[in-house]
């Protein structure tokens, strides 16, 4: 009689599959029909060892047990014999090899190709230690780290407009008409604009005519030609610089005249008003001593010299344009009546050198609205406050 599978009495469902031993836990609910497909399919869910069978093949006597003992279970399981009880199953199988995750591998690129590949069995740090050795290191320009300190430290304290870059690619403070950068910060930005802040003769000046000395004085002299220029947008207003034969005579001297340009509203101002823009003239003579004459400009009737600079005006900063020879004619700039204010100033942007003659045209000249438009969709205030008197005489030539 052959020995029947032991069985152990058990409180609980036990289940177990290992590399030796396969244990089958049976509920009561399940069939004796379910329990035969349930240990059939089990004896085919492993591989069986090649090499094994191969050396010793399977005898009649195994295969007619292991059908005996499938019989065995069906007869426990119709009577009932193996409720609740514990049925343990062995077969000798060959263990099935655990599959191990390899390492991420580091991508090879073309500058680190002759690399080694990091083993699969290298600790996880070894793989991260191994791709940072050959991560590509950031080189820091050291400019370029101390531009954006400064950007930085000028954003947190609101002031991102006073960190702008030069031509030349190095972050500088660059003077400008508001903010950090205004007109109140002129002096202190570098040490060849001092005089901003400390000049007592500086410009512009608001004109109050009950403070005027008044009485003759001579005549302006005009010699303009018809001449050439290039318009220049150099990022703080609109300017001609001009080719030719242009001068201005007064004080018994030449001055040659040298640029124009705008700003608005008026720099001057006559009785505390300003005019819509002003046109300054700015002049020079042998002993490189200046002169600007103001030209007052107020809404009215277009302007042809201004129609043609508008024509040739450069849209971007730093930009410039050429135009046509002989187009340029300054008297079209001129008002009838040349009367004058006359004073001793500076020029009114940096660095505010003193020692300026100025000779504000009381007359306004005309141009079209729309002609002031166009200039301020570009620069809608460029123009430095007035500053102290402080005690000068201006000349009103009657």
């Amino acid at each position: 009689m052959k020995t029947k599978p032991t069985t152990f009495l058990s409180l609980n469902f036990f289940c177990q599959l290992s590399v030796l031993s396969l244990s089958l836990c049976v509920p009561a609910a399940w069939g004796a029909g379910a329990v035969a497909g349930h240990v059939a399919a089990t004896d085919h869910a492993a591989p069986a060892d090649t090499k094994t069978s191969a050396k010793k093949p399977v005898d009649t006597a195994s295969a007619a047990e292991s059908a005996e003992l499938v019989g065995d279970i069906k007869k426990a399981l119709k009577d009932k014999l193996i409720d609740k009880k514990k049925l343990t199953l062995v077969v000798s199988e060959k263990p099935v090899p655990s599959i191990k995750t390899a390492p991420r591998e580091t991508p090879v690129s073309a500058s680190n190709s002759h690399a080694m590949p990091t083993p699969s069995h290298a600790p996880a740090v070894a793989a991260r230690t191994a791709t940072a050795a050959h991560a590509p290191v950031a080189v820091v320009n050291p400019r370029v780290s101390r531009d954006y300190i400064k950007a930085k430290a000028a954003a947190l304290t609101g002031h991102e407009n006073g960190v702008s870059v030069t031509g030349d690619g190095h972050g500088e403070a660059h003077w400008s008409y508001s903010g950090a950068t205004g007109p109140q910060a002129w002096g202190q930005m570098k040490p060849e604009f001092n005089v901003c802040a400390i000049g007592k003769r500086q410009s512009p000046i608001n004109i109050e005519e009950s403070a005027t000395l008044q009485g003759p004085a001579e005549a302006l002299q005009f010699n303009y030609t018809a001449s050439s220029g290039v318009v220049v947008n150099n990022g703080h207003t609109i300017q001609v610089d001009l080719y030719g034969d242009n001068t201005l005579t007064v004080r018994g001297s030449v001055y040659k005249l040298l640029q124009f340009h705008f700003h608005t509203p008026s720099e001057e101002q006559i009785n505390y008003r300003n005019a819509a823009m002003v046109a300054h003239l700015v002049h020079k003579n042998a002993q490189d001593q200046l002169a600007v004459v103001a030209v007052l400009l107020d809404p009215g009737l277009a302007n042809a010299l201004i129609s043609k600079v508008w024509t040739y005006m450069p849209l971007d900063a730093n930009d410039q344009v050429r135009m046509p020879t002989g187009i340029v004619d300054m008297n079209e700039l001129l008002p009838k009546d040349q009367r004058y204010y006359q004073f001793i100033g500076s020029l009114t942007t940096p660095p505010c050198t003193e020692g300026v003659l100025w000779m504000v045209l009381k007359q306004p000249t005309q141009l079209s609205r729309e002609q002031i438009r166009l200039f301020q969709q570009l620069y809608p205030n460029n123009a430095r406050p007035v500053q102290a008197v402080n005690g000068r005489p201006v000349r009103d030539a009657q």
